[in-house]
């Protein structure tokens, strides 16, 4: 057995009694007892691996290659359990694929070294239910070989394993494509979400790599609770810190070396303060923070003049690449400027945990480090007007979500990301920038183009995967290209969340759910909802500490519906789009006959009322 070869199971060898008392097992091999350092021995303290849903054939045909193929029409994590009465030493052989080719055969080729095939030889004593045991595949299609008889659909099923997280977040439009990358979205963190956060669960790799989690981390948390899987995982990292350093994956397989590449190993940064933010769990950023500090000083002792100028780092890693690219717009963005955002943003998150954890003098040395590593930032990439070394939409799109820039030039900073977004009609950003795209571009007044890039269906987009029929998030935005060829053979997993970090975006910004930071865990609920006409009705719930929160918003012709719930012993910001509180309404009545005085007033181009829990219903009359 082999978590990457997959599993052989001889069922002639199987010793009847080998688990009740009085067996003779006076022949079998004994353990082998070592002696390991026990400092880093932790006690686990997430949920368990299980086996969830279960997923009947949708089809069994024979391909051109001539192999039964059997689709489960889902891409998932887990293993096929498979029926079988056949002779003594008939076997059956269980292949594992993603996607088919465009002759309609198995595409082996992206699975790299694994063999990701499990052996079943029968004992001929009657039907028998075979699955692996410790070994586990990523697939949408088995290739069964050796059948004895009839392969029918009652023969065999699909389960999926992942760790056992308790559902927690539901988002849903009237657009069918955005529903199904939401699906999308939650498959993907079902598949690589099984006891760490794998980057892919299918080809020989399957490891924690760090890059993914950190962008994907706030994603995670709206649809499951996640505060028990991270916590643990959170404990992995700070064990294989060397001298703060963060390594690319963990647990560490690689090298020591491995170690500090940005956009990975903050990580231990990032990480932690999501979980606080959607848990408001204090003593998970407690046990974390010599973590979060060991780290960003781990970066200070090679900085030179402030300036996180060294070292291997990954970048923007899969950014869109074009065929045709004569004007230069999409050349990679600088990595060494990237690694400054990032520099700066890890060390304002423990300026932050400082001030949350009562560490006065703490939280303002590390949020002046913040602030002098910024000032470093305009120095090196900036020119006094502020247009940026790298003319990326990753570059300006992590100087304005991290506030790297001058308030007064961050608003033409916006306005040049916009013109690059409009120019190109589509999203050039790989794992670094795509995660907060969409938000720049609605915090500073052009969410009509991050509506506008979400639903976008041609390749790169969010929805071309959905148009190609991908039922997980892809690795790469074209992993199979329009004609059904694919990319590169040696990176091109068809399972693979860090993409579906959008999901953040449709959650907080979309459907407006959100967390207030003096206030995390939803203790305090900010519900700013972002209506377009585009997605229809659209409805989110997130099951939070204190219960469930959702917002539903309806455009109509004349007038938007919107509904809000606030559970108890929390209170709540509604930040209402509309212009004037005249054109408000909640139940029928205007919000001065609802809501105390002062509880309503008119902030930055909403009508904010300001509520403790239950059911609202608003009524928005278009100007």
């Amino acid at each position: 057995s082999e978590i990457y070869n997959g599993e052989t199971v001889d069922q002639r060898r199987a010793q009847a009694g080998w688990d009740q008392p009085g067996f003779d097992d006076s022949q079998w091999a004994g353990v082998q007892i070592q002696s390991f350092d026990k400092q880093r021995l932790l006690a686990t303290e997430n949920e368990p691996v299980k086996a969830h849903e279960v997923f009947k054939p949708q089809r069994i045909f024979t391909s051109p290659a001539g192999e039964t193929i059997v689709d489960f029409g889902q891409n998932l994590v887990g293993w096929v359990r498979i029926r079988v009465s056949g002779k003594a030493c008939d076997s059956v052989v269980v292949t594992h694929a993603e996607v088919l080719t465009k002759q309609g055969n198995m595409y082996y080729d992206n699975l790299r070294g694994a063999q990701c095939r499990n052996v079943y030889i029968a004992d001929g004593r009657g039907e028998t239910t075979f699955h692996p045991h410790f070994s586990w595949q990523g697939f949408r299609y088995a290739a069964i070989k050796g059948y004895p008889g009839t392969l029918t659909a009652d023969k065999l099923e699909a389960v999926a394993l992942y760790s056992d997280m308790e559902p927690t977040g539901s988002f849903s439009t009237s657009h069918p494509l955005v529903n199904q990358l939401q699906h999308n979205i939650q498959w993907g963190q079902r598949g690589n979400f099984l006891d760490v956060p794998t980057d892919c669960p299918q080809r020989d790799e399957r490891l924690g790599w760090t890059g993914d989690a950190q962008a994907f981390s706030r994603t995670a948390a709206f649809n499951f609770n996640v505060l028990p899987f991270f916590s643990k995982w959170l404990q992995d990292v700070e064990a294989d810190q060397v001298n703060g350093a963060v390594p690319w994956v963990v647990p560490n397989v690689l090298n020591a070396r491995d170690a500090n590449s940005s956009g990975w190993s903050d990580v231990a940064t990032i990480v932690p303060w999501n979980m606080y933010l959607a848990y408001g769990d204090t003593a998970l950023l407690e046990r974390q923070y010599a973590s979060m500090k060991a780290y960003v000083e781990s970066i200070r002792a090679v900085a030179k003049d402030n300036l996180w100028n060294s070292g291997w780092h990954f970048g923007d890693w899969l950014f869109f690449r074009p065929f045709d690219d004569n004007d230069g717009r999409s050349a990679v963005t600088d990595k060494f400027m990237i690694a400054q955002c990032f520099y700066a943003h890890s060390a304002e998150l423990v300026a932050k945990a400082a001030r949350v954890l009562g560490k006065a003098a703490e939280a303002s040395a590390y949020q002046q480090l913040a602030e002098t590593v910024k000032e470093a930032y305009r120095r090196e990439y900036m020119t006094p007007t502020g247009r940026l070394v790298s003319s990326t939409q990753t570059a300006y799109v992590l100087a304005l979500q991290f506030d790297m820039l001058p308030p007064a030039l961050r608003q033409q900073a916006a306005a040049r990301l916009a013109e690059n977004v409009e120019s190109y009609g589509h999203i050039s950003t790989g794992f670094l920038g795509t995660p907060y795209i969409c938000h720049v571009l609605s915090k500073y007044g052009y969410h009509h183009l991050a509506v506008k890039l979400l639903l976008r269906e041609q390749y790169p987009s969010w929805l071309y995967p959905v148009k190609m029929g991908a039922t997980t998030i892809w690795e790469r935005w074209d992993g199979m290209k329009p004609d059904s060829s694919f990319q590169t053979p040696g990176m091109n997993s068809f399972n693979h969340y860090a993409y579906g970090a959008i999901g953040d975006w449709l959650y907080r910004v979309v459907a407006g759910i959100d967390t207030d930071e003096s206030a995390p865990g939803y203790r305090q609920v900010l519900v700013k909802p972002h209506p377009v006409k585009e997605l229809g009705t659209v409805q989110a719930s997130l099951m939070t500490p204190f219960g469930k929160v959702s917002s539903r918003w309806q455009p109509e012709e004349k007038q938007t519906q919107f509904e809000v719930v606030i559970p108890p012993n929390t209170s709540a910001s509604i930040q209402i789009p509309a212009s004037a509180v005249a054109q408000v309404t909640e139940g029928g009545k205007p919000l001065a006959s609802v809501f105390p005085a002062g509880s309503v007033e008119l902030k930055d181009g909403r009508v904010c009322v300001s509520t403790g829990s239950g059911t609202y219903r608003f009524t928005i009359v278009q100007e």
